[in-house]
This record gives C-alpha cells, structure tokens and sequence, in this order.
C-alpha cells in the first residue's frame, strides 16, 4: 500500500467527541467554538482545545469571523484519511485471509491424521 498511516491524525480522529465536531462541521458547512459547544456536552473552551488538535493535523481549516474564528473541514484531509482507512482495512483483509488459510490447513493436516486408514497403529496389515 503506497498510503502510509499518519498516527497524529488518527489519534485526532481517535478520539469520539472530534468526531463528533466532524461531523457536525460536515453536516453545517462551518462553526465556531460556541456554535459547536451548543451540541456538545462539554465547555466552549474544550471545543477549542480539540479544534486546536483538529486544526494541527490539518483536518479544519480557520477563518477569523469578528471576534471569533469560522471552521469548516478541509476535505482533501479527510479524503486522505479515508484513504489511509482503506489501505489498513485492505491490509487487515489480507491478513486475515491469510490466517484462515493456515488455519484450513492446519485442520485438513489435522482431519487427515486422524483417520484411521490413515494410523499405522490399525492397520492390520503393518
């Protein structure tokens, strides 16, 4: 896979009340911190503390707006981290088809050797 995963930014997306702030600058266009604290259960002031984080990692862009600043989601960013979602989600089935695989053989192997006609031990003719 030629996405490499950016940790910073899905530790920013790791966490439940950022995407929430996500998704509602997705569904309005843009917000400020007061506008988002107003569905969300926390305070203005953790609204800009997160909105820092978001903004460090490049997924919100800011305007200033009288004496407030208007975010909105820089979608090129979360079109990238959709991305890198795909490529570990691709990744991950990949492994997984690989564990089953061993895992059918190690119970064909397994299924084999306990047949009968299969252990020397009843053989009649050995």
């Amino acid at each position: 896979m030629s996405t490499a995963v950016d940790d910073e930014l899905w530790s920013a997306i790791g966490d439940p009340t950022r995407r929430r702030m996500i998704d509602l600058l997705l569904s309005d266009g843009q917000g400020t911190a007061t506008t988002l604290s107003a569905h969300l259960p926390i305070t203005r002031q953790a609204v800009t503390k997160h909105l820092a984080v978001l903004d460090r990692v490049g997924l919100v862009r800011s305007a200033p707006s009288g004496r407030e600043k208007r975010y909105h989601v820089d979608e090129a960013q979360l079109a990238r981290a959709v991305a890198q979602l795909n490529a570990v989600g691709e990744l991950w089935d990949a492994r997984l088809r690989r564990i089953k695989t061993l895992a059918e053989t190690i119970q064909r192997a397994r299924h084999t050797e306990s047949k009968p006609e299969n252990n020397p031990e009843n053989d009649p003719h050995a």
